[in-house]
């Protein structure tokens, strides 16, 4: 067996390996890079021989994880995607609306390679899409069961991310390889917590993403969710509404799950929530799935039982900062013409309004630079405007969609794999997995790969 990791960088990215067994060539994951632009966003593709990929692997519908598909499904149409039904559903809906912000980005910043498919190109792509359900075995041809044994083998396990995520055993050559993707052990406000195999693995390929942040020791789900509650109430006496900059996949949905608690509860019962339009079509997907085996509160429909506003960007521009108002909008990390960054641009200087921080912020991005500042601090929330000056009150809370650096840890030790290869994660963070794994498995292997390079498993 061989791995071949296609990210161009070591860091958290355009997601992309070639796990070569039994003489058949599987692609896991074919992500985009949220900071770079054109060619140099997507995976080295180069690096595949052209005609040469058995199958391709989704593990999930986030960006960084499938938003190249279309690319390599082009050149490899033999090719069949595995995935499951969730990734079916929202990965549509997360590809159409990246050409769209391709386009944009083709105008607005003249990167003139863009887009790098199309709508059509999508609908291409889709025509090789085969949605698999999890724990059942499937061969590369898609067919149920075990194969003829010399042919690998896919099996989807349950990750605990967001809404369709999932891990894949490969079997093949009479060994056994995990591909984590990325993975939550801990449950979620509406997700359940991952459901992966804990014996008989020789080699896991782990996600590494949260090893340089430790966990407090007091840390609970339900202790931040009553902060978090608390936060709200705080907010609204000082007159002001809170903004939560999220996700529009995964972190939109946990929020409303939250938010609906705290209404049975009695709680923000009559609140106005605002969310944007690419948030509310990926909610559509979750009602659409709401008995899904993933899923928590199989009854609840969000867009039914929250009934939020939506923002146009347009309207964003000129909507007022109204009191006692949550405004949950896209992306988490404030990219420059999102609407998240262009709203914050109006409350950054207003001391009666709050900001939430809910989860991971690339230290480069404008939602580290104001989480980072300290009140009076010019930010520059976009290079082409003037700084404005922070005066809003800033919070920050840990709902991350990311298992602990602790639990991660736990489990691969649990494992105990012959090699572990550390993937998607930031130079300190696979630094503190690789010094902790080799203390707690000496008779382990642990491997990181260096992009472009190819390794013997």
């Amino acid at each position: 067996m061989e791995f071949l990791n296609l990210t161009r960088h070591t860091e958290i990215g355009a997601n992309s390996y070639l796990l070569q067994i039994a003489g058949r060539n599987i692609v896991l994951d074919c992500g985009m890079h949220p900071k770079e632009r054109g060619l140099a966003a997507t995976p080295d593709y180069a690096l595949v021989p052209p005609g040469s990929v058995n199958a391709i692997v989704i593990t999930h519908a986030h960006q960084d994880h499938i938003g190249s598909l279309p690319v390599l499904t082009r050149a490899e149409p033999q090719a069949p995607v595995f995935l499951t039904e969730g990734t079916r559903r929202i990965g549509e809906i997360m590809l159409h609306n990246s050409v769209n912000v391709m386009m944009r980005q083709r105008e607005d910043e003249n990167v003139l390679e863009y887009p790098l498919f199309t709508h059509r190109g999508i609908e291409f792509s889709r025509s090789m899409w085969r949605p698999a359900p999890a724990r059942v075995t499937f061969t590369l041809d898609g067919e149920r069961g075990a194969g003829d044994g010399v042919e690998p083998t896919l099996e989807f396990y349950h990750a605990g991310h967001i809404l369709g995520s999932a891990g894949v055993l490969i079997r093949g050559e009479g060994r056994t390889v995990f591909y984590t993707g990325d993975v939550n052990f801990e449950a979620q406000t509406l997700m359940r917590p991952a459901d992966f195999p804990t014996e008989g693995v020789d080699v896991l390929i782990m996600e590494t993403t949260r090893g340089d942040a430790p966990t407090r020791e007091d840390y609970t789900r339900a202790k931040e969710e009553r902060r978090f509650a608390d936060a709200i109430h705080a907010a609204f006496e000082r007159g002001g509404s809170v903004t939560i900059p999220v996700f529009a996949l995964g972190k939109t949905q946990e929020v409303l799950t939250m938010l609906w608690n705290m209404r049975r509860a009695g709680e923000f019962a009559h609140t106005p929530i605002y969310v944007g339009g690419l948030s509310t079509k990926i909610t559509g997907a979750y009602d659409a799935l709401a008995a899904n085996a993933d899923r928590t509160h199989s009854n609840l429909l969000l867009l039914h039982e929250m009934a939020p506003y939506v923002l146009s960007g347009n309207e964003v521009q000129t909507f007022p900062a109204r009191k006692h108002c949550i405004f949950a909008l896209s992306s988490g990390m404030m990219t420059e013409n999102t609407l998240s960054n262009i709203w914050v641009r109006k409350i950054l200087p207003d001391p009666t309004q709050t900001l939430f921080f809910v989860g991971y912020s690339d230290p480069d991005s404008p939602a580290a630079k104001v989480r980072n500042a300290r009140p009076g601090d010019l930010i520059k929330l976009d290079p082409d405007l003037p700084p404005i000056e922070l005066r809003c009150q800033v919070e920050s809370f840990n709902f991350s969609a990311h298992s602990s650096r602790e639990t991660l840890l736990s489990y691969a030790t649990t494992l105990r794999p012959k090699k572990i290869v550390l993937v998607h994660g930031d130079p300190p963070a696979i630094a503190w997995f690789r010094k902790e794994l080799a203390v707690a498995l000496p008779d382990t292997e642990i491997v990181v790969p260096e992009a472009g390079r190819s390794i013997a498993l």
